[in-house]
């Protein structure tokens, strides 16, 4: 399930997310609870983390509150602004210092850590299309940081915005991967254990020349190639957190790369 973000009224939507419209995020008396944007944003986000997207609604919310969703939408006007004030509220849990004592390459990797932890903690950001950005104070705050991290690279202006999304889009894939692996037994009620175990006999049924027509791959089992370091933790979810840290590397080599071999910018 992919999201729009950006979808609703402009004027609303950016008002919103910038705290224009002052009088409807306060609290308001009444015989109920008192609601206010904020309330029914961080209701929306305890939904999304729980149930995910699918979950989210006007009506979930207001019944999460005890209120109709009509109730809401005068503070909220529908679900797309509401999508984008929950995504746009979440990054502000990212850390906007850094410490750059140890240099740029430290604490890129630290900031790429707490991404992929913040997807894992919010698994239904990843559902939020990258194509069009929410434009909200949060986000940018967000953006901002990386961008003071890696300008100390001393990379041209136009490299810098191109690394940045490559490090956005390589933390977003892996985060993606386990979060999918996570969602995967709940969703078809076949633990990746019992999933493993019945494709692996039937293939060894329905192609019994498998090592002949694949001889690379073959040869990497061979070699240890799909051990896994912790057994304990399920073998497609430990991959990906390999990965993640193999792939980090990588691009933190060729960012130093970059440097001593400039390219065009």
């Amino acid at each position: 399930m992919t999201v729009y973000a950006a979808q609703g009224d402009p004027k609303r939507s950016m008002s919103l997310l910038w705290g224009r419209d002052a009088p409807d995020r306060g609290r308001r008396p009444g015989p109920k609870q008192g609601l206010s944007v904020d309330l029914i944003v961080e209701t929306a986000i305890s939904i999304a983390d729980a149930d995910g997207m699918a979950a989210l609604s006007m009506r979930a919310v207001g019944e999460r509150l005890g209120r109709t969703a009509m109730a809401l939408y005068t503070y909220v006007p529908g679900k797309d602004e509401l999508v984008d004030l929950m995504y746009d509220r979440v990054q502000a849990e990212l850390p906007a210092e850094y410490e750059l004592r140890d240099g740029w390459r430290a604490a890129v990797t630290a900031r790429a850590h707490d991404m992929w932890e913040f997807h894992l903690r919010h698994p239904w950001t990843l559902q939020v299309s990258q194509a069009r950005p929410v434009l909200g104070p949060c986000e940018y705050a967000a953006f901002e940081t990386s961008l003071r991290i890696l300008r100390e690279t001393g990379l041209p202006a136009p490299m810098l915005r191109r690394t940045i999304s490559v490090l956005y889009h390589f933390v977003r894939g892996a985060a993606q991967t386990v979060a999918e692996v996570r969602q995967a037994a709940a969703a078809t009620g076949v633990s990746d254990e019992e999933w493993w175990y019945a494709r692996s006999a039937v293939l060894e049924e329905v192609a019994p020349d498998f090592a002949s027509r694949y001889p690379t791959l073959t040869w990497m089992e061979g070699e240890g190639g799909f051990q896994m370091e912790d057994e304990t933790v399920p073998y497609l979810e430990q991959e990906a957190l390999e990965t993640f840290a193999t792939g980090l590397t990588v691009i933190l080599d060729g960012i130093e790369t970059a440097l001593r071999e400039p390219g065009p910018a």
